[in-house]
């Protein structure tokens, strides 16, 4: 698998990759958090079909679930297949979710990640995400994190 792959929009053709790198890339964290992640419960069909889903490697290795909402760009989950990892395929899909929010003409992303998926709470700040609270949102302890998205070329 390439890291140099360009992301591109999913089609219903990859749903059993989506899926498989979501359960891979995730599916260690039951354990820990006691839970299964959402993102491994998604409908990733539907996602798909709305065209949230943003897929790279050949054979797909990098999945980012990234929703527009009014005033950012909601990046619902982030998986690379454990086989990717140390790649640099993770930040690759950072920062094409940075390009796409600013080809949407949005200006920060937004994001969340479990309070016990500590790897995730190293990383994003990395990114330059800032984190901006920790709520309960139902069964999942959250970390909330944004970032401001410049204008190309600032």
């Amino acid at each position: 698998m390439s890291s140099t792959a360009r992301p591109r929009v999913a089609v219903a053709g990859d749903l059993d990759a989506v899926r498989a790198v979501t359960d891979a890339a995730y599916g260690h964290y039951v354990a820990r958090i006691g839970i299964r992640p959402a993102p491994m419960d998604a409908d990733h069909a539907a996602e798909i079909a709305a065209g949230h889903v943003h897929v790279t490697g050949t054979p797909v290795a990098g999945v980012v679930v990234l929703v527009p909402r009014g005033d950012h760009l909601f990046l619902d989950s982030i998986a690379v297949h454990p086989d990717a990892h140390g790649t640099g395929l993770g930040r690759q899909l950072l920062e094409y979710a940075e390009e796409r929010a600013r080809a949407l003409g949005l200006p920060e992303i937004r994001l969340y990640t479990n309070a016990l998926m500590w790897e995730n709470q190293r990383l994003y700040p990395r990114f330059g995400c800032e984190c901006t609270e920790r709520r309960i949102d139902g069964v999942y302890d959250r970390m909330h994190y944004r970032k401001a998205v410049g204008r190309e070329g600032n």
